[in-house]
């Protein structure tokens, strides 16, 4: 990474974590990242397409499973195993004033597991049902957003982790939607 881009990303990083700290956010984005919080959302998404589309809801809900799959191992297992690049709470530079609001992380940084997932899921559903639904977009992607905010707050991501996870999974989310349409061509959400 360009020396330039890497003080900026550093900087940005200890804005977020550092300059924005208080109380509510202390709170809050630990759970925005905690997986077990989201469980009703997505039994929520996995009802009603199964219930409103039937069989092409079950279809719909296989190809996000595998958006979300192929976004989760590309990024956690290829990708950052090639990049290596060290979390926040690891970096020579950063490590000595991070506020680490959660534990720091085992594995790599680059990029953000957590935003390729959410944003693959996010892209994926708003590709399918921006008919029918408009605002459902602007909710699911601000839903990605603020778990990729939290993943910068809480320490263990640096900000271009999570905006190349983000736009990674925004490609992984619409390319798995087109492939939807494909095998689904007359589906009208």
């Amino acid at each position: 990474m360009p020396d330039q881009l890497l003080h900026l990303d550093r900087q940005l990083f200890h804005y977020i974590n550092n300059s924005l700290s208080n109380s509510i956010f202390d709170w809050l984005m630990p759970q925005m990242r905690n997986p077990a919080l989201w469980i009703p959302l997505y039994l929520f998404i996995i009802i009603f397409c199964i219930w409103r589309y039937r069989k092409q809801g079950a279809l719909l809900i296989a190809m996000l499973a595998l958006a979300a799959g192929f976004a989760d191992f590309t990024s956690a297992t290829l990708i950052k195993k090639q990049e290596q690049r060290v979390r926040p709470c690891r970096d020579a530079v950063t490590s000595a004033t991070v506020i680490s609001r959660v534990p720091c992380g085992t594995g790599y940084s680059f990029p953000s597991t957590h935003a390729t997932d959410h944003f693959a899921i996010a892209v994926f559903l708003s590709c399918l049902f921006y008919k029918k639904w408009p605002r459902v977009v602007p909710v699911l992607l601000f839903w990605a957003a603020l778990i990729c905010f939290a993943q910068v707050y809480v320490g263990v991501h640096f900000p271009v982790d999570v905006v190349s996870g983000a736009i990674y999974g925004s490609l992984i989310g619409w390319l798995f939607a087109l492939g939807f349409r494909k095998l689904q061509p007359g589906f009208v959400a």
